[in-house]
């Protein structure tokens, strides 16, 4: 990533001076390589010393347009590295713009540690007015129910303790953002004699559990019995090594293996024991047989085994069924992410890799089982009906591959109308899942903080993202343009709310009223919205609309081109919704 020019270059001090010095040095100690900001007098201390002390060498500054864009970059640089980026928050106004953003990635299990602050705690210090409407007495009330962990702490050393432990708590597993508040007074008083920094080494992050020798035997047997096992693969390690060995795993152990689009790629999607189509939330229908054969399911951290199972069987007899999950420590109620509960033959509470690892450091030579994985035909891909935009979704997703080449692509997301046979990924970091919290627009941040860890690495990140979750975001992409981030945006338009049109149409269905009427408040049209004049007032070389299927292949392979050549650039398609929905 490009830096922000110092117009005056600073030498890193050796020494710290003040508060938010001492702050600063830390942040740097724990090898946080951005943060993410809007500015805001509430921290003016600590940006200063990011700046004036450290000279904006790491963490570096990534300033944004909105607080939401902020949290879902790093949310983004996330699910790319596995690892935390700092957040600014400024007082209690710029954490009221960053809930829903901090809500998308609590869901998302992404670990963050975001920085807020407050004050003057000291009433006789505040300035007049804008001091005490920005000063609040419990900050973190706005969102502890969605975050792991927060603090307010009241000293300079309190501080520095709680930056450590923030750090590691959010690098645990389960993840999910944490929050500590500082006081402006903190930051920009001097700093005392004897405050030492603590050393991030003696810190570690503790190890995800792994499962007791008892069940692993257990579990075993019940592998080995079982004639058509599958494996719902859901949230797990992003590394290349992980990947490899759930791989190792269900070729040993004959299990056929079954992933969901809302979560990032845990398994290679056309490998033969990934027999079935994924889904998105709902079974795929070929899904739904695969499942229906089993007499063995496993799930490690699935999203929503209960609805799943109920998909699949729904009140009849189920086979039996082995959970796995470490996402226990989150639950707390406010949000009913805890989902049904669910009958299981065995309940594991450990990390689904340690589980995975446990598995194979018994496992004896390939289990071979008769038909097992099955084999499914392929679905059969719609066609142009003649009504509406001639360019369907699947037809987006071939002109794409085409386009990229050999350029391995890293997918930042997909809109819900992508059909699972085009849901190709060969590599962990080929697909990065869903926001988690459902919370629209998300996507154009997402992307960025992709974008700004795959920066360099060879790869081209591509977020396919529907034109309302761009309308509601593309100022993020700001921040791409201006670091020269190379990143594709593709707009999949159908220029609608289209997926709260199939609410209003079972609505009117159910009640016998016009279903004619379910665009009336959904379509974005008359104006339309023209996301590539939008994108060009960001900074971003822009195309479109393309609206046939012909001129689709050569405007992809030009944007291909510019963001080989280091562009930021987006793509408005309008695409048809015929379709949209099917897994």
């Amino acid at each position: 990533m490009r830096p922000d020019p110092l117009p005056v270059p600073v030498e890193p001090s050796a020494e710290p001076a003040w508060g938010s010095d001492a702050i600063a040095a830390l942040l740097s100690r724990l090898n946080f390589p951005y943060i993410a900001m809007v500015p805001g007098s509430s921290y003016r201390g600590l940006h200063d010393s990011l700046v004036n002390y450290l000279g904006n060498t790491g963490p570096q500054l990534v300033v944004c347009l909105h607080e939401e864009h902020a949290v879902a970059i790093a949310q983004g640089y996330a699910k790319v590295t596995g690892e935390p980026m700092l957040v600014g928050l400024h007082a209690n106004v710029g954490l009221m713009h960053a809930a829903m953003a901090i809500y998308n990635a609590y869901a998302d299990r992404a670990p963050m540690v975001m920085l807020g602050a407050t004050g003057p705690v000291d009433a006789a210090k505040r300035r007049p007015w804008i001091d005490w409407v920005h000063t609040a007495a419990d900050q973190a009330s706005l969102i502890r129910d969605y975050v792991k962990w927060d603090d307010q702490p009241g000293s300079l050393r309190a501080a520095l303790e709680s930056i450590v432990r923030g750090s590691v708590l959010t690098r645990a597993q389960p993840s999910a953002p944490v929050y500590v508040c500082l006081d402006t007074e903190i930051q920009e008083d001097p700093l005392e004699e004897g405050v030492a920094l603590p050393d991030p080494a003696r810190y570690p992050v503790p190890l995800a559990p792994a499962p007791d020798a008892r069940t692993v035997t257990d579990l075993l047997r019940r592998i080995r019995e079982a004639e058509r096992p599958v494996l719902l693969l859901g949230r797990a390690g992003r590394g290349e090594a992980e990947w490899q060995a759930r791989v190792a795993l269900a070729e040993a152990a004959g299990l056929a293996v079954l992933t969901d689009l809302r979560m990032p790629a845990t398994f290679p999607t056309e490998h033969p024991q990934h027999p079935a189509r994924p889904g998105a939330g709902r079974l795929s229908p070929t899904g739904k047989q695969l499942l229906q054969a089993a007499d063995l399911v496993i799930a490690l951290n699935w999203t929503e085994l209960g609805g799943t199972l109920h998909g699949a069987f729904g009140d009849g007899p189920r086979p039996t069924v082995v959970n796995c999950r470490d996402t226990g420590a989150l639950l707390n109620g406010w949000v009913k992410d805890q989902y049904g509960t669910v009958p299981v033959d065995l309940e594991i509470t450990a990390g689904p890799d340690q589980v995975i690892a446990s598995l194979l450091s018994q496992a004896t030579g390939a289990q071979a089982r008769d038909d097992w994985p099955p084999t499914f035909d392929a679905a059969q891909r719609p066609e142009w009906n003649g009504e509406g935009d001639p360019i369907l979704m699947p037809d987006l997703a071939a002109a794409i591959a085409v386009a990229a080449g050999e350029t391995p692509v890293s997918f930042t997301t997909l809109p819900l109308g992508w059909f699972g046979d085009d849901a190709r990924f060969a590599h962990p970091l080929d697909y990065l899942g869903r926001d988690g919290g459902g919370g629209v627009g998300s996507g154009p941040g997402i992307a960025v903080g992709a974008a700004l860890a795959l920066d360099g690495t060879g790869r081209i990140p591509v977020a396919v993202i529907g034109d309302g979750d761009f309308l509601m975001g593309s100022s993020a992409l700001w921040t791409a343009a201006h670091y020269r981030l190379p990143l594709l945006v593709v707009v999949a338009n159908n220029r609608s709310y289209h997926n709260d049109e199939g609410h209003q149409q079972q609505v009117a269905q159910r009640r016998g009223r016009p279903v004619e009427n379910r665009t009336v408040g959904q379509h974005l049209r008359d104006p339309d919205p023209d996301p590539a004049t939008i994108a060009r007032g960001h900074g971003l070389s822009a195309h479109g609309p393309v609206r046939e299927p012909d001129e689709l292949a050569t405007v992809l392979a030009k944007a291909f081109d510019e963001v080989r050549a280091g562009g930021t650039v987006l793509v408005d398609v309008l695409v048809n919704p015929f379709g949209y929905g099917r897994a």
